[in-house]
């Protein structure tokens, strides 16, 4: 490999990093955003909400710079990750494990300002963070364990807000759970093939024909959490018009998978960030208009 300047070495970290594919940030902020202001009755403190946007920009770097890592062997073989920093050859895998504990380190210093509670969890979301792109060699179910990871978030942002864990956190927890396994399985779908050619384990082939089918039965179970999030918190209509749109982008993306087709099956996957909106929404005008 060529030596390479300062500014190459730049550009190719900050892809590592996914800041150029920002829509990873969103699906992970947005439940952090759910949460927040739910434990806080609509007023989270400023500095929560200053360190969970910050966390999750950091967190969500520093999972693709391990998933990268871990995937290195995979990525080449792979049509849509081939060109991916560490498979093209541009960033080497010792290089990117420094990347990963850095980032990791400053997240985890942003973390240390909240309570002890919030502190004690940060331990158990990194270590999912950093198991996460493991999965996929030992089990079909690499998104579900996604979801745990990506919604950490929640009991987090209950702990931080309130310094407890109600039930309304562990339901809103199963949801973003929920949610996550529906749109990487929509994701899933468009490298099923070549998952299936060098060994890689997905839900979209363990649900094979029935993907749809099962995706629709999981948004139907995620759009009841939020149901019942909205009556332990006694949420009002604004809240279930914003579940009522979300429910209605559930919709759309059922109708652009139904063919299985490779960027419909993606345009699936990131029109999810519009459920994501959706609910806050919801949720930041409930209590707006209180």
């Amino acid at each position: 490999m060529r030596n390479r300047s300062l500014g190459e070495r730049a550009i190719w970290y900050w892809r590592l990093m996914r800041f150029d594919k920002p829509i990873g940030i969103l699906l992970l902020l947005w439940p952090a955003l759910w949460a927040l202001w739910i434990a806080g009755n609509g007023r989270p403190t400023v500095a929560n909400v200053a360190v969970f946007v910050l966390g999750v920009v950091l967190m969500r770097a520093a999972g693709c710079v391990i998933n990268d890592y871990a995937d290195r062997d995979f990525d080449p073989h792979v049509e849509r990750t081939r060109q991916r920093p560490i498979a093209a050859g541009m960033v080497q895998p010792k290089e990117a494990l420094v990347l990963f504990v850095a980032l990791c380190l400053v997240a985890f210093a942003l973390v240390l300002t909240r309570n002890l509670m919030t502190i004690a969890l940060s331990v158990v979301g990194a270590f999912l963070a950093a198991t996460y792109p493991f999965m996929k060699r030992y089990t079909h179910l690499p998104q579900a364990y996604l979801g745990l990871a990506f919604g950490w978030a929640v009991p987090m942002a209950f702990a931080a807000e309130t310094q407890a864990l109600p039930l309304t956190a562990w339901v809103l927890y199963l949801a973003t759970t929920l949610w996550a396994l529906v749109y990487d399985t929509m994701y899933a779908m468009v490298d099923r093939d070549d998952d299936l050619k060098i060994g890689v384990r997905s839900t979209a082939i363990l649900f094979g024909a029935w993907d749809r089918q099962v995706v629709g039965a999981l948004q139907v179970c995620m759009l009841l959490a939020l149901v019942a999030v909205g009556q332990l918190q006694g949420l009002g209509l604004s809240y279930y018009l914003g579940l009522a749109a979300a429910a209605g982008f559930s919709a759309y993306q059922q109708w652009l998978i139904r063919h299985h087709e490779k960027p419909r099956c993606f345009q699936a996957f990131l029109n999810n960030h519009w459920y994501g909106a959706a609910v806050f929404l919801g949720i930041f005008l409930d209590y707006a208009l209180r």
